[in-house]
């Protein structure tokens, strides 16, 4: 198997944006690592029970990153060569604060990421339609329902955190936030000097596999896989989805 030019990559995005589908494409390929929300909760308690290490068992708090990131490395390589994970805007800040600690000599947040998982390709996934997006959301916390397989069976089931009802001030702020996430995240990028490979959840969802191939030649992994590998998630609006967001651009007129 010939050198990829990239050892990881980091998949920048927001919630709603077809990660979940992308982390499981690229997972399927059996070339392209296991990619996954590694450090998704902006807590060392919450990173210790996801990796179940015991915190008594470092003596020093850099001895205990040490760990938690040798762990998620084997968990976002999978049985492959390439480290893959996801990162969300809004544990983002807690994520390169550790890093910081544990590499004090690099000047850079990009030169820590590479410290840490090697030569790194970003990936910038967002979603353009904000309105959908931000239903999408809090409908997700409505029925606890975030993701379901192409089979139609639930995927992610959580419980539910609002109740269920069309809120047009909860989706105006549920907007806003997500607009600000693409904004941190495009400052992040020209503030590191990083040209991100560019990904729409609009395109993902109506071509995964050409979207796949984009990604896994840009990694230098043999691109064709991607059209032996099937979609593995459904997309969950619904009728109620399509009145919300008629009414929300009726009363908006």
């Amino acid at each position: 198997m010939p050198t990829l030019p990239f050892k990881s990559y980091v998949i920048c995005t927001s919630p709603r944006s077809g990660s979940t589908m992308l982390c499981k494409l690229l997972a399927e390929t059996k070339v392209a690592g296991n990619p996954g929300s590694l450090f998704h909760k902006p807590s060392i308690g919450a990173w210790l029970d996801y990796y179940d290490i015991n915190a008594a068992e470092f003596a020093t708090r850099r001895e205990l990153l040490e760990g938690i990131f040798e762990a998620a490395k084997a968990r976002g390589k999978g049985e492959t060569e390439v480290f893959g994970c996801r990162l969300q805007r809004g544990s983002f800040a807690f994520f390169i604060d550790q890093l910081r600690f544990m590499y004090p000599g690099h000047t850079s947040d990009v030169g820590r990421i590479q410290a840490a998982f090697g030569p790194t390709q970003f990936i910038f996934l967002s979603r353009g339609d904000k309105l959908d997006q931000a239903i999408s959301y809090i409908r997700a916390e409505q029925t606890g329902l975030w993701h379901r397989r192409a089979d139609g069976s639930d995927l992610e089931r959580q419980e539910t955190r609002r109740e269920e009802g069309y809120d047009p001030d909860a989706i105006r702020s549920q907007m806003a936030e997500f607009i600000e996430f693409d904004v941190a995240w495009r400052s992040w990028f020209e503030e590191q000097s990083v040209v991100p490979l560019e990904v729409s959840y609009e395109r993902l969802s109506r071509e995964p596999q050409k979207q796949l191939k984009r990604i896994l030649d840009a990694l230098g992994a043999e691109g064709a896989i991607a059209s032996t590998i099937s979609t593995p998630t459904a997309k969950l609006a619904d009728q109620i989805n399509r009145q919300w967001r008629e009414r929300f651009e009726l009363e908006a007129t």
